[in-house]
Order: structure tokens, then C-alpha cells, then sequence
């Protein structure tokens, strides 16, 4: 499910078949886990409009970056770790007719399964390390005797 009361066409098919089987709203509601309000509106769509799709998945914007597109993108990615988005844009468009902006790329990382981060900056050695270290280079020579 999408966003709330957002149903697929399965899903519609089903409100629709267990109210025209006789079951009331709320018993529809408690059977399928949907909302009696959500349950009310598909049943009203169906008996006026006679129709139990939903044309959502028609309304959607034509995805800029394809498939392949991201496989570029993604190479771009691999050679340079560190990039930016604003760089990482502008790389991409260099080579393209249609250029996209930086929310598109930010939009098309994110569904590729990158997100951002701050590396964690940690000291390359800690003070207790660097104490042993120190104390093992000084009796570094000692014998048993000493």
C-alpha cells in the first residue's frame, strides 16, 4: 500500500466482492485491515463510476534516468567515492543531450540505494596505543635480568 486509503487494483477488487457478498462495512474494514472510510469510498467509486481500477499508477512522471542511465551513473559513482552531488551532476550532463538538475540525481542515488554520509573522524592512533608503543620501544633491549 502507497499512501493511506491508496489501494491496488487487487485490493479494490476485493472491497468490492466482500460488500456485494453481503458483509457490512465495518465488517469488511475488520476482515480486509483497511479503514471503514477507505472501505465506503472504493464501494461508492465502484457503484457510480462502475470501476474498481485505479488510474494512479497512469498518472505517474516519465522517470528522466532509465535504466541505463543509472548504470552510468553508478559508474560515475565507483570512480570517484567522494563526489558531490553538484559534481556528480554535472558529469552526468556533460555527456547527455538532456540534462537533469540536482534533485533528479539526488532522487535517482537514493532509489540505487546510495545515501550520504559524514566519514567519522577518529584519531589514527589512541593515546593508550601510543603509550605501549612507547613503553615497548624503551625495554625493547631488556633482557630477563633487567
Amino acid at each position: 500500500m502507497g499512501k493511506k486509503g491508496d489501494l491496488s487494483n487487487f485490493e479494490r477488487g476485493m472491497v468490492v466482492g466482500a460488500r456485494q457478498a453481503g458483509l457490512s462495512i465495518s465488517q469488511c474494514a475488520q476482515l480486509l485491515g483497511f479503514s471503514r472510510t477507505t472501505i465506503s469510498r472504493v464501494y461508492k467509486e465502484w457503484c457510480v463510476k462502475g470501476k474498481t481500477s485505479s488510474m494512479r499508477q497512469s498518472c505517474l512522471r516519465k522517470c528522466l534516468v532509465d535504466a541505463r542511465d543509472q548504470r552510468r551513473m553508478g559508474r560515475l559513482i565507483q570512480t570517484d567515492r567522494r563526489a558531490t552531488l553538484t559534481e556528480i551532476t554535472t558529469c552526468y550532463n556533460r555527456g547527455m543531450q538532456q540534462s537533469i538538475c540536482e534533485a533528479t540525481t539526488h532522487t535517482t542515488l537514493r532509489r540505487m540505494g546510495y545515501n550520504s554520509r559524514r566519514p567519522h573522524r577518529v584519531p589514527l592512533i589512541s593515546t593508550n596505543r601510543k603509550n605501549r608503543l612507547q613503553f615497548a620501544r624503551a625495554h625493547q633491549n631488556c633482557t630477563v635480568e633487567d
